[in-house]
């Protein structure tokens, strides 16, 4: 049975920008994937409040294009790689381990999807669901040098068992995740989406996670700290007092339509409990 083809094409394209579907060119390519960072924040709410995160193409159109949300990984590049495939581009889903924040050499479960596009023999990964560090610009697969992007640098090295991804921070190569271009089918995003949004070790059942991106800037929420990373300057740094500021930032800086319940303002006072 084939994948549903989107239903929000039009509407899909418009909060990105575009009147008409643009021709799939690298240019497009770029383009799409930094203004989707910008559009839709990367966010964790609903695996907060302990609800099912739903991956099935309708259900993503409907939380991001029309009830004011972002959404993570198998959402947010679920929904942009069947943009990319409906515009015309060669592309595929992937998967990889996230190892931003483990010892360097950790080898850790697949929970992050991605997408690889080849345009003229020439391949890419694109990634438009990565937190605070996603890649604002497609990354060439097969060069393992130093490649800019809007924001920071990154560069993909290639090793034995696949690819790290490795972006340029504070003047040091740190690896985000590694990946392969082993075949990914529906059952194993369900996978990894079910261990993510509901194993009691995994952190996104623990703390809030809400990212954005904007020109020359970041922002970033872990639970109550807020930040605005500056590229070429110091970050901004604070700390939310109380829920009802916390809302407040999720909708002014992050673009979000908050759910407000109390079941959700219960999760977020206990996310904003020191440790």
């Amino acid at each position: 049975m084939s994948e549903p083809r989107l239903i929000n094409r039009a509407l899909y394209l418009q909060r990105l920008g575009f009147d008409a579907p643009p021709a799939p060119t690298l240019e497009t390519l770029r383009t799409l994937q930094l203004r989707h960072t910008g559009a839709f924040p990367f966010e964790n709410i609903t695996t907060l409040l302990g609800e099912p995160v739903l991956i099935d193409l309708p259900s993503i159109e409907q939380k991001v294009l029309h009830d004011g949300r972002g959404g993570y990984c198998y959402e947010l590049n679920h929904l942009f790689l069947a943009l990319l495939q409906d515009l015309g581009f060669d592309a595929r889903g992937m998967s990889g381990r996230v190892v931003m924040g483990h010892p360097e050499g950790a080898w850790t479960a697949r929970t992050h999807r991605l997408s690889l596009v080849t345009l003229d023999g020439v391949r890419y990964i694109t990634d438009v669901g990565f937190g605070g560090m996603v890649p604002t610009a497609p990354l060439l697969l097969d060069n393992q040098a130093e490649q800019l992007t809007p924001h920071e640098p990154y560069r993909i090295e290639q090793h034995e068992d696949g690819y790290t991804l490795r972006a340029k921070v504070a003047g040091e190569w740190k690896a985000m995740y590694i990946f392969d271009l082993q075949r990914q089918e529906d059952i194993d995003y369900a996978v990894g989406n079910w261990y993510v949004s509901t194993h009691p070790e995994s952190s996104f059942t623990k703390q809030l996670m809400v990212a954005r991106t904007g020109d020359g800037w970041r922002r970033t929420l872990n639970n109550s700290s807020f930040a605005i990373h500056r590229i070429g300057s110091e970050s901004e740094r604070r700390q939310v007092a109380g829920v009802d500021e916390l809302i407040e930032v999720l909708e002014s800086e992050f673009g979000i339509r908050v759910p407000v319940q109390e079941a959700l303002k219960r999760v977020l006072e206990r996310v904003m409990e020191p440790a």
